[in-house]
């Protein structure tokens, strides 16, 4: 078994080992194999752990020897020593309880030492023994397979998340004392089998259909352009013209995930601790749906020790939406940038530097003005040009360039709100967006990325090749309206994006004007100035 996998008897002549039993850690949402090295040495009772362990694992000691006493073992006399290996890397979280009991159960031989070695054990332990489900099983399951670990103790309640991994036996234990029969070779009552069709985990948001919404015909049109090339959109609208209600059904037009997409997302919501029981894997795109006085390392990640996976993280491969957008902090809307560009963000800690996907679709919502009423019939503005322009001040130019469609949303009529129309269902409008996502996979099929707004700028000009009319369109808007470099060339992705929904090779001036007219927030801060 390589590296941290290697066994006592496998080890250099130089290294004795009481006794070994086997673990695993996450560095940020990888899993790795952990050596739990367990040693007594004649002397007053002590018990320590070494190896850079967090408060809550040096607190594993007493939690450990209470369990150990509660299930009827004898706990080993002596100065005790665990040592954590790899050294040199900090371990954190109370998942470690089990295969410290274990290992000090076999310094006095009340298990056999080899065959602890062909198992990893991950779990806490209550007082009386009882084992607690922990965070993170999928990742450290996966460290374990490629460490080449083929039997696997944990928690019952953890149990069916470890199934989702292939090639690995697991065993599903509520004590410790189910742990000690596994090792001693009584581990076929409880060795769990897959089921046959794993739950899909709930992600809190009930999707519904665009058949709900009335009229909105120009803010439809646009998020199935946003869905059908994975294009951020910003929503300016007052207050109750349904901006909220267009954003949350946006994941039912989404095409539905990949088997490796869904480990992907179910792996960070693994980490996270959002994944409880039989939940099983995360089936549904993620929708998150941050209030705006977040902090930034909720936002982005982060927290003391190791940083957790912040709201884009856990919006990877779905929806990230911010209602309000200038009401956020400015310093944790302006963290998005980077991973609006990159696809993940990169934390810097004292405990090291860690990377977390942040693939996601930023949908955002914004009121005209401070009042929300601006532009509208019925209710009179009470804001000036001044205070219209210090409000979409509050977002950065940088941060607008990033988000391809930005559209004004306009209340509905009550003739079109009570009208008997039938609007169109998500199923029909996903058909249309599965079909324009297939041409770009098929475009795209080995360049490293796989839908219009993913596309590098230095492949812009190749993908997203304009014709000589409508060029001169996008020159005569930009001398009008001053357009960024990176607008330019969003706006060139957003009309990719139309043109294969159109079902044209082509990028034709009318798709470019279409692009175009998705950058009110211009026009609006045009207005205010």
């Amino acid at each position: 078994m390589p590296g941290a996998g290697q066994r006592a008897e496998d080890a250099p002549g130089d290294v004795t080992v009481l006794s070994l039993a086997f673990s695993a850690a996450m560095h940020g949402i990888e899993g790795y194999v952990v050596r739990v090295e367990a040693d007594s040495a004649p002397g007053t009772p002590y018990f320590s752990i070494i190896g850079l362990p967090d408060r809550a694992l040096r607190e594993a000691g007493e939690r450990v020897r209470s369990a150990i006493f509660n299930s009827g073992f004898a706990y080993p006399a002596g100065r005790l020593l665990v040592n954590l290996s790899p050294a040199d890397v900090r371990k954190e979280g109370p998942a470690f309880d089990l295969s410290i009991a274990l290992a000090l159960l076999a310094i006095d031989e009340q298990l056999d030492r080899l065959a602890l070695q062909e198992y990893l054990a991950l779990g806490e332990l209550a007082l009386d023994g009882q084992l607690q489900a922990v965070s993170g099983i999928l990742p450290m399951v996966l460290g374990a397979r490629r460490a080449g670990f083929t039997k696997l103790i944990v928690p019952a309640a953890n149990a069916h998340e470890a199934l989702l991994i292939e090639g690995i036996d697991v065993y599903g234990v509520a004590t410790l004392q189910d742990a000690v029969a596994i090792v001693l070779g009584h581990g076929a009552r409880f060795r769990m089998t897959s089921a046959s069709s794993p739950a899909a985990l709930a992600n809190g948001s009930s999707y519904g259909s665009f058949e709900d919404v009335r009229a909105q015909h120009g803010a439809k049109r646009a998020l199935e352009i946003a869905a059908a090339g994975g294009h951020n959109a910003l929503f300016v609208g007052p207050p109750g013209c349904g901006k909220t209600m267009l954003a949350r059904r946006l994941p039912s037009i989404l095409p539905p995930m990949t088997n490796d997409e869904a480990l992907e997302v179910t792996k960070i919501y693994s980490v996270s601790g959002l994944i409880r029981g039989d939940a099983g894997i995360v089936h549904t795109r993620p929708f998150r749906f941050p209030h705006h006085t977040i902090s930034q390392a909720a936002l982005v990640g982060g927290g003391s020790g190791v940083p957790k996976p912040g709201e884009i993280s856990l919006a990877h491969l779905g929806v990230l939406f911010l209602d309000e957008l200038p009401e956020f902090n400015r310093a944790a809307i302006e963290t998005l940038r980077q991973p609006l560009e990159e696809g993940c963000v990169t934390i810097a800690r004292a405990a090291g530097t860690f990377s977390y996907p942040a693939r996601f679709m930023l949908i955002a919502s914004m009121n005209p003005c401070p009042c929300g009423h601006r532009g509208t019939k019925t209710v009179e503005c009470r804001c000036d040009d001044a205070a219209v322009a210090r409000y979409v001040a509050k977002l950065s130019g940088p941060l607008l360039d990033r988000i391809d469609l930005q559209i004004e949303v306009r209340r509905v009529p009550f003739d079109e709100m009570v009208a008997a129309a039938q609007a169109e269902s998500s199923e029909t409008i996903r058909r249309r967006v599965e079909a324009a996502r297939g041409v770009q996979q098929e475009r795209y099929r080995g360049s490293g990325f796989f839908c219009n707004a993913e596309i590098p700028a230095n492949a812009v000009r190749t993908h997203c090749r304009l014709n000589d009319e409508a060029l001169r369109l996008l020159a005569a808007a930009c001398a009008k309206r001053h357009f960024s470099a990176r607008a330019i060339d969003r706006i060139a992705r957003a009309a990719r994006t139309i043109a294969d929904l159109a079902g044209s090779a082509e990028i034709a001036v009318e798709h470019v004007a279409e692009a175009i007219q998705y950058r009110s927030l211009e026009r609006l801060d045009s207005r205010a100035a």
